[in-house]
């Protein structure tokens, strides 16, 4: 709801990275006074510090299982820390200038660091859960305490990637796959692979425009996400590494970002607050006839009867291989005398499909049959005439089901959307309100701020 719930204010200077527990009602944060601080927010108060940085702390993160937390820093070292006995663990030291992200992987015993230095790192923490395992076997912990007193190491580096030519910003994981993605100044997102012995660079996108602050892979779909000082959040497909979708702010530049375990939604810190946004909408577009929902599932055109609830595949309306962010049609509308159906999509910034289709073709229905245009959006107003919105112009274009235009008319405000109002009348939304336009008389019939 957008709603301040709760405030906790014990850190000295900006606080850097927070990170929640997924079990526990705890988070933990890092900031500019060298100290991480472990809260419960149910009890609202800060449980203890951990103390032991000589520098800024950039980020922090709660381990999935072990009771640990790992801490980035700009004194160059990486820490993972227990948090149940409230010490730390491990130093991880390598990279040779500031450390501004390190990660668990979600599955595995390794961690990813992004620093300065150009590098993003992968370390091997396998030997950290051995040292700091229940005391279960007291023969294990003999054999470990041989290898501990003839120099056994905690955490190791397994792989230095090189590639950026400038500081690496962010580094991460993919949930399932051996895959790492990075940003950095260089203004460059870099995919990585890796197996067990080695780890590579397998593409570059480019596009950003300034510093890539922070990236991250889709936990669902093949997308990755990245967000810049450049003031946009960009949506990549990870496939075929190309961009999808920009969303741009007109002031703030963007630092971090975070994505909700269960929902489907996504965080974007920026310079003067923060944004929460699902990459696309999740109801399909509908429209209601008497006995009759139609709907579009998939790549299909669907109707749904009430009284038998007999579900039925009507057609195929969009070419395969271009399912791709924000692409499915974003509103249907009906001409129940016609049988005739609009579609508009996105596509292409703003387009629609009109189909004429007999009820005895229900499933036999053809895509290619589809008369197609450009447009903001379009409506019936008729039985057989139809508004399309063309936006740059600020007006509609009434047409007929062959798809020519009859009649043209200029809009009575700055309109981004329009709607059935009745037969003959459109609803035109526009940034502060909706008017009611008669189009044939050509007159405001109502107004509602």
């Amino acid at each position: 709801m957008g709603t301040l719930i709760d405030k906790f204010d014990e850190h000295d200077g900006p606080v850097r990275g927070v990170h929640f527990h997924c079990s526990q009602p705890l988070f933990v944060s890092g900031g500019d006074d060298y100290k991480i601080k472990v809260w419960n927010y149910k009890l609202h108060r800060c449980l203890f510090t951990l103390l032991g940085h000589l520098d800024y702390i950039r980020t922090v993160q709660f381990h999935h299982e072990n009771p640990w937390i790992v801490s980035a820093s700009d004194d160059q070292t990486i820490r993972v820390w227990n948090w149940q006995s409230r010490t730390c663990i491990s130093v991880l030291t390598g990279h040779n200038h500031y450390v501004m992200c390190a990660l668990f992987h979600p599955k595995e015993d390794l961690v990813v660091s992004a620093s300065l230095d150009q590098t993003v790192r992968v370390w091997d923490i396998s030997s950290l859960k051995r040292k700091n395992a229940s005391p279960a076997d007291d023969l294990m912990r003999l054999s470990q305490m041989n290898t501990d007193l003839f120099g056994g190491i905690d955490a190791v580096v397994k792989y230095v990637l090189e590639g950026h030519d400038r500081g690496v910003n962010w580094a991460s994981f993919h949930p399932t796959l051996p895959l790492i993605v990075s940003g950095a100044d260089d203004r460059q997102v870099k995919l990585w692979r890796m197996n067990d012995t080695k780890a590579w660079e397998v593409d570059t996108l480019r596009g950003h425009m300034n510093n890539v602050s922070c990236v991250m892979f889709h936990a669902k779909q093949d997308i990755i996400v990245s967000n810049s000082e450049d003031k946009s959040i960009r949506i990549w497909d990870a496939t075929k590494r190309t961009g999808i979708q920009t969303f741009r702010r007109e002031h703030d530049r963007f630092w971090i970002l975070a994505a909700h375990p269960e929902m489907n939604l996504l965080a974007a810190g920026h310079d003067s607050g923060m944004i929460v946004f699902k990459l696309e909408r999740e109801r399909p577009a509908f429209v209601v006839s008497g006995d009759s929902l139609f709907y579009t599932k998939d790549r299909f055109l669907c109707s749904y009867e009430f009284t038998t609830q007999r579900d039925t595949q009507i057609l195929p309306f969009r070419r395969p291989g271009s399912l791709s962010l924000n692409q499915s049609p974003k509103t249907l509308s009906y001409s129940p005398t016609e049988n005739a159906f609009l579609l508009c999509s996105d596509v292409d910034g703003g387009s629609y499909e009109l189909f004429c289709i007999t009820r005895d073709n229900y499933g036999r229905g053809d895509s290619q049959d589809a008369k197609k245009g450009q447009g903001g959006s379009a409506v019936f107003v008729a039985r057989n005439r139809f508004a399309v919105l063309e936006k740059s112009n600020n007006q509609v274009l009434i047409k007929n089901l062959k798809n020519e235009t009859v009649k043209k008319s200029a809009l009575p405000v700055a309109t981004d959307a329009i709607f059935y109002a009745g037969t003959g009348n459109l609803l035109c939304r526009s940034e502060d309100r909706v008017v009611i336009f008669d189009l044939q008389q050509r007159i405001v019939l109502g107004e509602l701020q």
